[in-house]
């Protein structure tokens, strides 16, 4: 007698170390996988999701009472092919106790990496020249004291919207370019940060102290990295009022969600020079932002598409850890990261 195999869905083409190690249960699995490494038919997955066992989800994929609804009751997992979880309805996995699997650790250097490139460019208007030199204008561009002048990084007070792992990786690279003080918040203002990731907080020679508020970090930082997870109350938590506190050479950078930036406030406060410059690695209704967008006319605004994790060694190992979170979301074994669905909606750590 043959065994029914059990079905799982995967919504991409996956790196090939991935792909070998889920081509290795084919035998013992059902697999169907949107052939394509563009994203796939919201139709194309419902249709397939029936009868799955388990689905790998991308980013882009929303994971949702009608998914789930499709699936059917018996999925067991949810395996995400990111860091970030605001495209998966918690609270529906949460009632038909359903696993759901996440990649938050092997993104922490290519981010970091990232973070430490946008405060540069910010700082040292790194797209705004870039453009001069594309637009053919640096011989009409006479060498004068100021020229293309911006704010030093050495001696910068940085404030964290969040203090993660990213956060203090980030903030682990920054210090030999020898910044004065670091300032944080995090969900619980004015407490110190749970975790101390890599022995910073504890034993660095600068003062690293919880902010009491997001006005006192919007008041003293000279660079703002945006670094907490989105939810109702962080959404456009950065917008005119953080803005108008800022010091007028500070600069903002963005490498968590789009949406925690109030967009318009962010265009408003480069226009008026309420903020110096701005290095965005996410913004609100990406990927839709077409070449007439208002935050494009801004040259002192750097924006790259969501790239933090765009490094070959970071995806590689994104892909095998979501493909691992799959195997053992149908086995009932441990996932490498696995989201914790308490009986209460949590607020996620920033």
């Amino acid at each position: 007698m043959t065994m029914t195999k059990r079905k799982v869905v995967v919504t991409r083409q996956l790196i090939d170390e991935a792909q070998i190690l889920l081509d290795a249960k084919r035998e013992e699995l059902e697999v169907v996988q949107w052939q394509s490494e563009k994203p796939c038919d919201r139709s194309w997955l419902l249709d397939n999701a029936k009868d799955a066992t388990g689905i790998l989800v991308m980013l882009s994929d929303k994971v949702d009472e009608e998914l789930l609804e499709a699936a059917g009751s018996q999925l067991k997992a949810i395996a995400s092919f990111s860091v970030g979880t605001d495209h998966v309805d918690r609270d529906a996995l949460r009632k038909r106790k359903i696993r759901l699997g996440y990649t938050p650790t092997c993104l922490t250097d290519a981010v970091a990496d990232l973070t430490i490139m946008l405060i540069l460019m910010a700082q040292r208007r790194g797209g705004e020249s870039i453009a001069k030199v594309m637009k053919g204008e640096w011989p009409q561009m006479p060498w004068h004291p100021l020229l293309m002048t911006g704010p030093q990084i050495r001696g910068s007070t940085v404030g964290f919207l969040g203090f993660g792992r990213i956060a203090q990786a980030s903030l682990q690279r920054l210090l030999p370019f020898g910044i004065k003080r670091v300032i944080y918040l995090t969900s619980k203002p004015g407490q110190l940060a749970k975790e101390d990731h890599f022995g910073l907080i504890k034993d660095c020679a600068i003062p690293i102290e919880p902010a009491q508020s997001a006005d006192r970090l919007a008041k003293e930082s000279d660079v703002v990295v945006v670094g907490c997870a989105l939810t109702s109350s962080t959404k456009h938590l950065v917008s005119t009022d953080f803005f108008n506190k800022m010091k007028k050479l500070a600069v903002i950078v963005n490498i968590a969600r789009g949406p925690v930036i109030d967009t318009d406030a962010l265009v408003k406060a480069l226009d008026e020079e309420q903020i110096f410059g701005a290095g965005l690695d996410v913004i609100e209704n990406e990927p839709n932002i077409q070449a007439d967008h208002p935050i494009l006319k801004q040259p002192r605004c750097v924006l790259v598409p969501h790239i933090g994790s765009a490094t070959i060694e970071t995806r590689e190992q994104m892909a095998m850890e979501s493909v691992k979170n799959l195997l053992a979301g149908l086995t009932g074994e441990p996932m490498v990261n696995e989201v914790e669905l308490s009986s209460v909606t949590e607020t996620p750590k920033y």
